[in-house]
């Protein structure tokens, strides 16, 4: 369940980010972009992903950390290895998480779409869990966000062809999709 925004903390960890800002008025949460990320790349469970949304990422403990230390990014939620949910801001706000993109002729794709991060790699199999952590958080979205229908779910690399790839080919996007249908 989603209020003011926010998962109940039964649902989630809430590990708010300063990484947002308010949405455009007038325009509606209608899109859902699903992303990877690992920190460092391809490492997992290490709490790197928390402290990079969170603008406490130490620099020095990582030579990949020294080329995103300037970078101020969040997501809404990330979803580890294990299924478990953090939430990072509100779906209400605009968290960082597009970049230059673009769908369906409109730009800026922050503006009207919620970003959901799967611990992970293009070419790393994604865990059972994370698909059933993703479906039921699908499933709260679209109830909270009618808009968000079914074509209006996809990829970073859908949204920003040629700049980003994930969540990759790893992604099975007919098991997501036959899940979300079925309601398994």
């Amino acid at each position: 369940m989603i209020l003011n925004g926010w998962l109940l903390p039964a649902i989630a960890l809430h590990k708010p980010s300063p990484n947002f800002n308010a949405r455009p008025e007038l325009v509606d949460v209608s899109l859902l972009v699903v992303h990877n990320i690992s920190l460092p790349p391809g490492e997992f469970g290490n709490g790197c992903i928390d402290q990079f949304f969170l603008n406490q990422l130490d620099s020095s403990q990582h030579s990949y950390f020294q080329t995103i230390a300037d970078l101020c990014v969040s997501a809404h939620c990330m979803i580890s290895r294990a299924g478990v949910i953090t939430q990072y801001v509100s779906f209400d706000e605009r968290a960082w998480h597009a970049g230059q993109s673009c769908f369906d002729g409109i730009d800026d794709c922050n503006n009207y779409s919620i970003g959901i991060e799967l611990e992970g790699t293009d070419t790393t199999p994604y865990t059972h869990q994370q698909y059933v952590a993703l479906v039921e958080l699908t499933r709260m979205l679209q109830l909270a966000y009618p808009q968000i229908t079914d074509s209006r779910i996809v990829g970073h690399c859908d949204i920003a062809p040629g700049r980003k790839t994930d969540p990759g080919d790893a992604f099975d996007w007919s098991l997501y999709r036959g899940k979300l249908a079925l309601g398994v």
